[in-house]
């Protein structure tokens, strides 16, 4: 079945297809039901395919779409701001994990010293695929522990560099024999590919992006991003770097450019995909024949890995003062070895700094500590977590000084500002948190007093002062999120009035269903005064724009009534009110235009 590239397309898709609904309906998240797919269709189960490198290699790529799209998110000025998370924590966490590793390594096992410092450094890099996909998921990103745990993940990246370059010095002392073309060659060229990226990036990807922008074919504009990313990573991998670092690279440097926001709507797509092919084939890769074999010396060293490395995140967490409820989640998404791990431990067997059957070895114990990942978390969320919650002591442990304002604000964003100065400048007391530490050292800056913290945590709500509060306006950029602040305080505060702001119908209806007194999309009313003031410039006079904007105004209303009442009737439903609403919009313009017709 190897022969026939599009069969195996096909199972690898049906595979996706299959598992992670399943996997996702049962709460257990879309990562692990790409690895049981790959699991089911590798050679240990159905042996639909028997291969996992033929698709390792492709699904790879998903990675280096991934690290491309983090760098369009950090411009250089944010990643100066990150160094000091970036090399301290960075740093501590892969010294802190590879050297209990290697003693575990070197008393446990046959390997020599040069294995073992190879084997331990290799566990002690966390998977970036993994751990990123569920920061995202959780939308854990600009929060303390995701901000902590990206750090260290960049680390890692930029770590493969020197560790790839000491691998001739450690074959030689394994060997006795000098390694062919020297470190300090290998070291060269990757520094000069680096600059080169960087040169490039800095003086002529824009250029040729406006050009390119400029001829107005899409499907052109998609080709020439995914050229320039598979370009990258082809050079990394030419002088023996990690893709993904170069494609981080070129993000960042295309972080302010106007074409930003382009690049990742066309990479969007290709990541998605490729990501969860690259889990199917680390569900494949897993070798249950030695793993029988081998069991429990596996078990030892996959139990060894997970607790040494959450050990070594939770202290470093507690010294990084991350909140107690975020430590578990940090320590957790960080916890299992990487996909560079791979990469590590076959040119180390390349090398004969490990014999093959140490290397495969070391190859499993990372591949099921990737499995115990997703289980961990979905533990952590399901019972840790909710102890965490209850155990906290409500107001004092939080230290919010909310004076018993009578408003609070979740969110203090680009419409949580606009809110919260306008009823500060009138007299009206308001409790200001956010999640975003940005927000919140901005708004700092220009006198604004906002605590650090997730509104959708109950003990935070209590502490912000809800008990005594006669408003809460939730502001936060997350419908899902915003949804969970409304039922929480639906359920333990009904005496609030609610303010939120909804992101689109969608999520009106969402509010609508919680009975939120007060809701807003948050760009109808700036585009109603839009829509003012191209009717202004085309001299209208004022009072048709009244009546213009008011007839408006009481359709939108209509559309949003009827709508929501046939939300949950079906397709037919949907269609027989959008046809009406059609029918009541060409009625609209005639009645404006029998207004506008000269008498």
């Amino acid at each position: 079945m190897e022969g026939n590239s599009l069969l195996n397309i096909f199972i690898y898709l049906a595979a996706a297809v299959v598992m992670v609904p399943i996997a996702s309906r049962l709460g257990l998240g879309s990562v692990l039901g790409y690895l049981i797919g790959g699991i089911v269709i590798g050679p240990w189960s159905l042996a639909l395919v028997t291969d996992p490198e033929v698709i390792l290699d492709i699904s790879e790529f998903g990675v280096v779409l991934l690290l491309f799209l983090v760098g369009l998110e950090l411009s250089p000025a944010k990643l100066w701001e990150l160094r000091q998370p970036i090399f301290g924590s960075g740093g501590i966490q892969l010294l802190g994990s590879a050297l209990p590793l290697f003693a575990l390594l070197y008393t446990a096992t046959d390997c020599a010293w040069q294995g073992c410092l190879i084997g331990a450094l290799g566990l002690s890099l966390s998977s970036t695929a993994m751990a990123l996909q569920i920061i995202q998921e959780k939308e854990a990103m600009h929060t303390p522990a995701g901000r902590s745990g990206f750090a260290i993940l960049l680390f890692q990246d930029l770590a493969v560099i020197p560790l790839m370059a000491m691998m001739p010095l450690l074959a030689t002392a394994t060997t006795g024999a000098a390694a062919e073309g020297g470190g300090a060659l290998k070291a060269g060229e990757a520094l000069a590919a680096v600059l080169a990226i960087i040169a490039v990036g800095h003086f002529a990807l824009r250029p040729v992006l406006r050009f390119i922008a400029a001829t107005g074919i899409h499907e052109i504009f998609v080709a020439f991003a995914l050229f320039l990313v598979v370009g990258i990573a082809l050079l990394m991998e030419s002088v023996g770097l990690s893709m993904a670092l170069g494609s981080f690279i070129a993000g960042i440097l295309l972080a302010d450019s106007e074409y930003r926001h382009a690049l990742e709507t066309v990479i969007e797509p290709f990541k998605g995909l490729l990501m969860g092919l690259f889990f199917i084939a680390v569900g494949m890769a897993i070798d249950f024949g030695l793993l029988r074999a081998h069991a429990l010396e596996v078990a030892l060293l996959v139990v060894a890995l997970i607790v040494i490395k959450i050990a070594v995140l939770l202290a470093l967490g507690w010294w990084r003062r991350l909140p107690r409820q975020q430590l578990g989640f940090f320590a957790i998404t960080l916890s299992q070895g990487g996909e560079f791990a791979f990469v590590l431990l076959a040119i180390a067997a390349g090398n004969q700094i490990l014999t093959v059957e140490q290397s495969h070895l070391l190859v499993l114990v990372v591949a099921i500590s990737m499995i115990s990942t997703p289980l961990l978390v979905l533990l952590h969320d399901k019972w840790l977590l909710p102890r965490l919650d209850r155990a906290a002591n409500e107001p004092d442990r939080c230290n919010i000084e909310h004076d018993e304002n009578p408003v609070v604000i979740a969110g203090f964003g680009r419409f949580g500002q606009v809110v919260g100065r306008l009823l500060i400048a009138n007299n009206i007391g308001v409790t200001l948190l956010d999640h975003d530490p940005n927000h919140i050292e901005r708004s700092r800056d220009y006198g604004f007093k906002v605590f650090f913290g997730s509104a959708s945590r109950l003990d935070l709500l209590r502490a912000a002062g809800l008990d005594h509060a006669k408003v809460l306006v939730v502001a936060v950029d997350s419908p899902k999120r915003a949804n969970k602040i409304v039922q929480l305080a639906r359920q333990h505060f009904p005496h609030l009035t609610i303010v939120a702001r909804a992101r689109d119908m969608r999520h009106l209806f969402d509010f609508m269903d919680h009975q939120v007194q007060y809701a807003y999309r948050e760009t109808f009313d700036s585009a109603i005064r839009a829509a003012r003031g191209a009717m202004e410039a085309l001299r209208m006079e004022p009072a048709k724009i009244e009546a213009a904007i008011q007839r408006f105004r009481d359709y939108d209303q209509q559309v949003i009534a009827t709508m929501y009442a046939v939300r949950n009737d079906g397709e037919a439903a949907l269609a027989e009110a959008s046809v009406m609403l059609r029918d009541r919009f060409h009625a609209m313009e005639r009645e404006a235009a029998a207004e506008n017709r000269p008498e």
